[in-house]
């Protein structure tokens, strides 16, 4: 048994069992989705369309290089959806655990500024949040699935069983930040229609902001001054986002043909509030991406680099890490020994957290952009870009080449699907836990800096 326990993985940090216990479930994704009565017709589905399907799943992406409706049954799509519920809550509730061992491991004045900080997180408090991480999820997702298909149901005139499972599918795609939809054209058939896309829009905000921040909204929603400076930072920044997303993605699109121009000036605000809501990393679309501006592209790179929030089911480097950096930078201007958010200080250990974490998904986003550009020369490099980021961040938007990719391209969006994934939270968990104490400081030097 000595013996044989060597052989076994040794884990010296938490983060690797996140990474393993994720990697383990893609790896049973793709092993049922390639089953034959995963597919639809007779052949079952190829290696690397089942391993990108399962990563994309587990990863709450959305991307796809085959049509989920029309090459998947409903087996597989089923499958899909448990990848998504899967992933969704793993990663709420790990983000969450991780928040606890990282409050605990740091000094006692510290930790008792934790302990103030995150009321939703109690220190020790396991139990608490995994379940409330469920009751979160089964709530938000019961009642989108409920308004969306008596939608379908009355509007459609969708059979009440058919209006329930694409009721309750959506749902948890959009609750989980997913974006993947049982429809070939996602919801574009569903772009006047606020009845479908603001349940959605609304479950993917709720998604995106996280649990902490949701906990505390249930429990102190009418003390805003008791709030802790990560809920105020997360809703500030979603109250900025959103509505500038908006006007941004409006304007652009206004005039054009082929997306916002043939609508009515309800429809057009309510799709671009919708086409501003995705990026948080969610990936529905209710007009064609791939037809949109160049302007729009790079504004929706922007929105799905940021993110949604810490502990929640989006990606990116999320707000609260962007939002911190410019506070860092509005200091700085004004030539502010400290960082003042709010009503609190923050540390210089958090604000270089949040540069390397950024810093990081920089480069993670340029090198492979280079790659698909280098790859492939008949993809535009804003094409490609757009891609990269939407896989980085777990978003799930395309302009529409991730199909013709070859499949070394495409081998790569499902690592960075996962490392955009689980990079930035086991990432930033390891910098919190990783404290050595020096017992010198040396010299200081200044650098010319410009």
């Amino acid at each position: 048994m000595r013996a044989a326990a060597r052989w076994l993985p040794r884990f010296q940090h938490p983060a690797q069992f996140v990474v393993a216990g994720f990697a383990s479930a893609i790896a049973v994704g793709t092993v049922l989705l390639s089953l034959p009565v995963a597919r639809e017709g007779p052949a079952s589905a190829s290696f690397l369309d089942a391993l990108f399907t399962a990563t994309s799943g587990v990863c709450v992406t959305g991307l796809i290089v085959v049509d989920t409706p029309g090459y998947w049954s409903t087996f597989g799509e089923v499958v899909i959806l448990g990848l998504i519920q899967v992933g969704g809550f793993g990663l709420m509730t790990t983000a969450s655990l991780l928040v606890l061992l990282v409050s605990r491991r740091i000094g006692l004045r510290s930790r008792l500024t934790a302990a103030a900080e995150t009321k939703s997180l109690g220190l020790g408090d396991v139990r608490r949040v995994v379940t409330g991480v469920a009751k979160v999820s089964v709530l938000f997702e019961f009642a989108t699935a409920l308004i969306l298909t008596v939608r379908l149901l009355i509007g459609y005139d969708e059979p009440l069983g058919r209006a329930a499972y694409l009721g309750v599918f959506h749902a948890i795609s959009a609750f989980n930040n997913a974006g993947f939809s049982l429809y070939s054209d996602s919801l574009m058939r569903f772009a006047t229609d606020p009845w479908v896309l603001i349940p959605i829009a609304v479950a993917v905000i709720c998604g995106g902001l996280g649990f902490p921040v949701l906990l505390e909204l249930r429990r102190e929603f009418r003390q805003p001054r008791r709030w802790s400076l990560h809920t105020k930072i997360t809703l500030s920044a979603t109250a900025l986002l959103i509505p500038g997303g908006m006007a941004f993605i409006t304007y652009s699109e206004w005039d054009n043909d082929a997306t916002l121009a043939p609508l009515s000036v309800p429809a057009k605000l309510l799709n671009g509030f919708f086409h501003s809501v995705m990026p948080r990393t969610a990936g529905f679309n209710s007009v064609d991406v791939e037809q949109m501006t160049e302007g729009t592209w790079l504004g929706t790179d922007v929105l799905m680099f940021i993110g949604g929030g810490s502990a929640s089911t989006a990606g990116g480097i999320k707000v609260t890490t962007f939002f911190l950096l410019l506070f860092v930078i509005v200091a700085e201007i004004r030539g502010q020994r400290a960082v003042n958010v709010f009503d609190r200080q923050v540390g210089a250990r958090v604000q270089r957290q949040a540069l390397t974490v950024a810093l990081l998904s920089v480069a993670a986003v340029v090198i492979p952009t280079i790659i698909v550009a280098e790859a492939t020369p008949e993809i535009s490099t804003d094409r490609a870009m757009f891609e990269v980021i939407s896989a980085f961040s777990t978003v799930g938007l395309s302009t529409g080449i991730t199909d013709s990719l070859p499949g070394a391209e495409q081998a790569m969006l499902v690592l960075l699907m996962f490392v955009g994934r689980l990079g930035p939270i086991t990432f930033a968990s390891a910098l919190a836990l990783r404290n050595q104490e020096k017992l010198y400081d040396l010299p200081e030097g200044r650098p010319i800096i410009g």
